[in-house]
């Protein structure tokens, strides 16, 4: 195994290894604090992350405003206190060794606004901003008030084109290195094109090489490349590390830092990561984002697959292969829907799933009265926390919707992951990680194998650190 060299980032030698951010409540101020006083990077998320009372518990996170865009300032103002909570923890406990990172969604409703709130509030606490999940323009204007390195996370290199092209070349001193993030391997969303197949995984070199030419075309050689999604065992990727091809290299872990005793994730989630086998992570378009996710599957990813799967076209008119009348709703309002699946919803309807939503695509799915209640009202209590979302209909500027149908084959994820990482008391913690959003990369199928986890071994983030840089 080749020996890890620091590299230089946000003013400050640090070892070439990052925590990958992860939001709501699951990458915070105490895991990325001890990240960081490892000698990494560790990243809190600003994705919804919790803020304290004087009693040092979490706030909860409870919407009082009558309209989604009332509900969505409350939400901006709950990430904007979590993330200078989290920031706050992460600096005091690292010691000032290392770096801390901030991590926001994009797409994230007041993404901005929540962004600038936070290194307002925290300032000198947080040593760059990492930012995904869409294109950041704006990300270097916000590096450039403050001050502070940017990391911008593509999956390409004419994403990173298109993005230096437009902006980033106003700033280019300040970017601190560009996240590869692998769409067919990184947990979470994932950024694939159009023209890319989710089943046919690319080799990840060829593509970070690409995205290493389009960098030097800038002058952008020496600046670090931070591979990320697929990266367990450092000795795989030896090829990479003081490879001139590629330059300076760091890698991200996302996944791995789930499973250490800092990991604020239930001990529920932490069970289920070491008993994953290869293929239960897998990519889905279910998000509400539109963009293709990387989750565990269980109970919940099912109901979605099968929600989906209890679909059939319809048209307002009879005529052109849709001649069989049907009923929607409690006025039974009159659709059609081709005559050869009617006894397809006869079978949906005699095994209980009776109710009848609409979708964006002229489709009816088909549940039960009980998902249907809360689909509906699920939708009603949206607060915004994205910037468009296809469950809800729900976009952040005027006019506050974009003009399409609710998608009822979507969910509401801010719901789904707030439920995850706050198991309440009493509950059964297993029947909540089987009913929610599991996010996971594609290797933590690889809990159950290293031998680091026998015996259900967790170790501190020190000790996971001091494993990684052994190579494994």
């Amino acid at each position: 195994m080749k020996s890890i060299d620091t590299l230089r980032f946000g003013g400050q030698d640090v070892l070439p290894l990052i925590e990958g951010g992860k939001g709501v409540s699951v990458s915070t101020g105490v895991s990325a604090g001890h990240w960081a006083a490892a000698g990494g990077i560790g990243t809190i998320s600003a994705v919804n992350a919790d803020s304290y009372d004087q009693d040092g518990n979490p706030v909860p996170q409870i919407y009082h405003g009558r309209t989604r865009r009332e509900r969505q300032q409350e939400l901006i103002r709950y990430a904007i206190d979590g993330g200078i909570a989290q920031a706050k923890i992460a600096h005091d406990i690292s010691g000032g060794k290392g770096r801390i990172n901030v991590n926001i969604l994009w797409e994230m409703g007041g993404a901005e606004e929540v962004i600038i709130g936070i290194l307002e509030g925290a300032p000198g606490l947080v040593h760059g901003v990492t930012c995904g999940a869409g294109m950041p323009y704006r990300l270097s204007d916000i590096a450039v008030r403050f001050g502070i390195p940017y990391y911008p996370i593509v999956s390409s290199g004419r994403a990173f084109n298109a993005l230096w092209r437009r902006a980033y070349s106003k700033a280019p001193e300040l970017l601190g290195g560009v996240v590869y993030e692998d769409p067919w391997r990184a947990g979470g969303h994932n950024g694939l094109s159009n023209t890319e197949n989710p089943l046919s995984p690319e080799d990840p070199y060829p593509r970070v090489l690409e995205l290493r030419r389009v960098m030097r075309n800038y002058g952008l050689g020496e600046t670090p490349i931070i591979m990320a999604g697929g990266v367990w065992h450092l000795e795989e990727w030896q090829d990479w590390i003081g490879n001139p091809e590629l330059g300076p290299i760091a890698f991200q872990f996302g996944t791995r830092p789930l499973l250490t005793q800092e990991s604020p994730i239930p001990n529920a989630w932490k069970r289920r990561l070491l008993t994953l086998k290869k293929g239960d992570v897998y990519l889905n378009r279910f998000s509400p984002t539109g963009f293709y996710s990387s989750a565990v599957k269980n109970s919940f990813l099912n109901d979605l697959r099968d929600r989906s799967e209890r679909q059939v076209p319809y048209s307002q008119e009879s005529g052109d292969g849709y001649e069989a009348s049907y009923g929607v709703g409690a006025r039974k309002r009159e659709v059609f829907v081709p005559a050869g699946d009617r006894p397809r919803i006869a079978e949906w309807e005699a095994a209980g799933f009776t109710e009848a939503l609409r979708t964006p695509d002229d489709t009816l799915v088909f549940v039960t009265p009980e998902s249907a209640r809360e689909i509906l009202a699920d939708q009603t209590a949206c607060m915004g926390c994205l910037s468009q979302c296809r469950f809800s209909n729900w976009m952040q500027k005027e006019p506050y919707t974009t003009g399409q149908k609710a998608d009822p084959r979507s969910f509401c994820i801010q719901k789904t992951l707030q439920t995850i990482s706050h198991i309440p008391p009493g509950a059964d913690d297993d029947v909540i990680m089987d009913h929610n959003l599991m996010f996971g990369g594609t290797n933590a199928w690889r809990f159950g194998t290293d031998p680091f986890y026998a015996n259900g071994f967790v170790p501190t983030v020190g000790q996971l650190v001091e494993r990684i840089l052994t190579g494994r």
